[in-house]
């Protein structure tokens, strides 16, 4: 079996190494533009050139090396007609738990806010929120967004939560489809987006939807930064109907030095690092789906292209 391996950002030998320790009898090739490649069995890779394109008409299946899928539905109908498998949580759940809690707790407890009195030398109390009008809104209910609601709801928040089709939630206010988002939105102090960046999510938020927030409340985006208006964003939070903002992705990235944002002290950014790949969970995950699919059995996280994800 020969497996084609692939990253745009070129760190690609800390997966060959992976995958020999895993599936030792399977030959790993390295893509490379301009170079001749026999054709593989299955292709695993990250963002790919328009180049890759036709090698992937060879291929039983692909294998995304993360949960995100748009830098490779981007190409359409240029895709070849195969498998498009994405990566499942393999550690990434808990990492987007331990972000997304530690910005709600931030805002929560004003920590934001305590940082802008401490450089200006103020010592000034702050009274306390209730946390029973601390409502938080998660968008999105896959499998990265179920542990950071089992987290929120650890801290005793009241968590709602917001999918494309309707799921039932124990202890969350869930709902579902375009008629339920307004109210979705009215109700959450926090909004954290975790949704799939498709054809329908692109600039959902805008300054339409993000005003039906309630004055004061709060952004947390770690899933794609093109499904916020920035625009729309950075005027509400100089106008103060968004209080602040946590981002670990944006539009376009890495976020350029000239961008408003960082000029903005309500606006907290980091680097697209709310969870990352955790290469040894990731080649387990693949290499157990590609067994599987060798002996005829059925995989998860196959993606639908008609959705998008």
């Amino acid at each position: 079996m020969r497996i084609l391996l692939f990253r745009a950002d070129g760190v690609i030998q800390p997966w060959v190494d992976e995958f020999a320790a895993v599936m030792p009898q399977v030959e790993t090739v390295v893509w490379r533009e301009g170079e001749p490649h026999a054709p593989c069995d299955y292709a695993v890779l990250w963002a790919p050139t328009p180049a890759l394109l036709e090698q992937l008409a060879h291929v039983k299946a692909v294998f995304l090396m993360g949960a995100g899928v748009d830098a490779l539905l981007r190409f359409g109908g240029a895709l070849p007609d195969v498998p498009i498998i994405r990566l499942g949580d393999a550690g990434m759940g808990m990492q987007m738990a331990e972000y997304v809690a530690h910005a709600v707790l931030r805002y929560f407890r004003r920590f934001d806010e305590y940082e802008q009195l401490a450089r200006r030398n103020e010592w000034k109390p702050l009274p306390a929120f209730d946390k029973r009008e601390f409502a938080v809104g998660v968008m999105g209910m896959g499998k990265l967004a179920l542990p950071v609601i089992d987290t929120l709801r650890h801290f005793g928040f009241p968590v709602r939560a917001w999918s494309r089709s309707h799921k039932q939630l124990d202890g969350v206010a869930c709902f579902a489809g375009a008629q339920q988002l307004d109210d979705f939105l009215r109700g959450a102090r926090v909004l954290v987006c975790m949704l799939p960046l498709t054809a329908d999510t692109a600039r959902l938020l805008d300054r339409q939807r993000l005003s039906l927030l309630a004055q004061g409340a709060c952004l947390i985006n770690v899933s794609r930064g093109a499904i916020v208006d920035e625009h729309d964003l950075l005027a509400l939070v100089r106008s103060g109907h968004v209080a602040g903002a946590t981002l670990d992705v944006f539009a376009g990235e890495p976020l350029p030095a000239g961008h408003p944002f960082w000029q903005e002290p309500r606006i907290s950014i980091t680097p697209h690092i709310s969870a990352l790949t955790l290469r040894p969970e990731a080649v387990r995950q693949i290499a157990a789906k590609i067994e599987a699919l060798e002996q005829g059995q059925p995989v998860d996280d196959v993606v639908d292209r008609n959705r998008g994800y």
